[in-house]
């Protein structure tokens, strides 16, 4: 491979002469080879939103020459939108403040400035990427506006929509299934009748809360670290440098961002995203209820409860003929499972800061993005594969309600609890109904009966019984 030999404040360093990055991303790309993972694209978005951004307030506050700052302006627009992904080679564990991120970003974008304005790559004139890329910045302030960024930027375009669509798909399944009585349960224990659609309605009400608190937990991520520089005290930029850069912000990403009130917290705690990554837990972890409650209900054909007919996807088994298996919950499941041990990182790296930075930074990010990711991904496919083709087997559901020894319940009021557990136990050793046991034993009469047993009214507030 051809290289060129850079400059740096340790000394000289080979770079690829194709490579639009430089020293110090080279040192990054030879110090770290841990993971093999990258930082998302919408994270490299948020970086060059800030140096786009950045470069526009210094042109105004007369820190940098126009003809300079429109051509960082230009290049950091390109690497928001994309067109330079494969130069952020870097991989996520790295110096825990970001800085070589940070310096990969200027290094590209100066580069890329210097052969527009008749320069050469690699030798950081007319543009710098220090003096001028990063002028009134620091990868302190930087990297934590780059993480609230991303995770808002994600949110809004990917996470909101999917959850509020696995809601939707859900409550339009409880509005479906409104009039199906089944059997309920309690501890996987037979319990008094319930509706499907009911069950269905708990379920989107489930999203709609979780939905509910990612939203408030990304308004705790408003607040940017942009202005703060070193240690939070904004050494080498102008008072109002910070509320300039993210007023652009948020008329660059449409997200209501500003200037955080309190520097030093900005810099010195990740709360904010340790708060994102437990709203993204509460989700994965209604998610795994929705998911494991789906697949229960549908397992069988014969052998479980078969209560709904989940979409046959794929075959389940190289092995045994016909099998087909509930691939989209155990998607489901799994995502969660990942995200709950995201949030373990996210947690533990967040109470970690130190005086005035956190230097977990990377981790952290990498973390959030990634459950938000594969929630966004995990209730899209589980909405349009799974919840939407999902079908009621009536029969079955009624059938086993009927049959449930837990009717007994409506025996309570008129009987007493210790008689109708003695006409339970009678009706499972029969293997009849209570209902049947009931008038036999001339506990009720038929009228009493056809008021009592009626499925339907059970589901209903007000119905005749005792909960337990």
């Amino acid at each position: 491979m051809e290289m060129r030999t850079e400059q740096d404040s340790l000394g000289a360093v080979q770079v690829p002469a194709s490579a639009w990055w430089g020293a110090q991303t080279q040192r990054a790309v030879e110090n770290f080879p841990v993971s093999g993972l990258r930082f998302p694209r919408v994270f490299v978005s948020a970086l060059g939103m800030i140096k786009h951004a950045c470069a526009e307030v210094n042109v105004e506050l007369g820190l940098l020459d126009a003809k300079l700052g429109r051509a960082i302006a230009e290049a950091a627009r390109e690497v928001a939108e994309g067109k330079w992904d494969a130069e952020f080679p870097l991989d996520v564990f790295q110096t825990g403040s970001g800085t070589s991120m940070n310096m990969n970003a200027n290094e590209v974008i100066s580069n890329l400035c210097n052969e527009r304005l008749g320069g050469r790559r690699g030798e950081k004139k007319p543009v710098d990427p220090n003096d001028h890329v990063n002028r009134g910045q620091s990868s302190n302030d930087v990297i934590p506006t780059a993480a609230h960024l991303s995770v808002l930027l994600f949110f809004q375009r990917h996470l909101f929509p999917s959850l509020e669509g696995l809601r939707v798909s859900l409550e339009r399944k409880a509005t479906e299934f409104a009039g199906i009585v089944k059997l309920g349960r309690t501890h996987l224990m037979d319990a008094t009748p319930v509706r499907l659609g009911q069950e269905f309605g708990g379920y989107a009400r489930q999203m709609e809360k979780s939905l509910r608190d990612v939203r408030a937990a990304s308004d705790a991520l408003l607040e940017l670290a942009i202005g703060g520089t070193a240690t939070g005290t904004g050494i080498n930029t102008p008072a109002d440098f910070g509320a300039r850069v993210a007023a652009k912000l948020a008329q660059f990403s449409k997200i209501p961002v500003v200037e955080a009130k309190n520097h030093f917290e900005a810099q010195g705690a990740r709360d904010d995203l340790v708060l994102a990554s437990g709203a993204l837990r509460r989700t994965a972890c209604a998610l795994k209820k929705i998911a494991n409650d789906v697949r229960w209900m549908g397992s069988g054909p014969l052998g479980g409860m078969g209560e709904i007919l989940i979409p046959d996807l794929q075959p389940g088994s190289s092995i045994m003929p016909g099998k087909v298996n509930p691939v989209m919950s155990e998607v489901a499941t799994q995502v969660a499972a990942q995200v709950v041990g995201n949030d373990v990182a996210v947690a533990f790296a967040g109470g970690d800061g130190a005086f005035e930075l956190n230097v977990f930074i990377p981790v952290m990010v990498h973390n959030v993005l990634q459950s938000a990711l594969l929630l966004d991904s995990a209730c899209r496919l589980f909405s349009e594969k799974c919840v939407d083709g999902i079908q009621a087997n009536e029969a079955r559901c009624r059938d086993l309600a009927e049959k449930s020894l837990m009717l007994v319940t409506a025996l309570n009021p008129i009987i007493g609890y210790d008689q109708a557990a003695k006409v339970a136990k009678e009706a499972y050793r029969r293997g009849v109904s209570v209902k049947q046991v009931a008038l036999e034993q001339k506990l009720i009469t038929a009228d009493q009966a056809a008021a009592l047993f009626d499925l339907s009214k059970m589901t209903l507030p007000g119905a005749t019984g005792a909960g337990g």
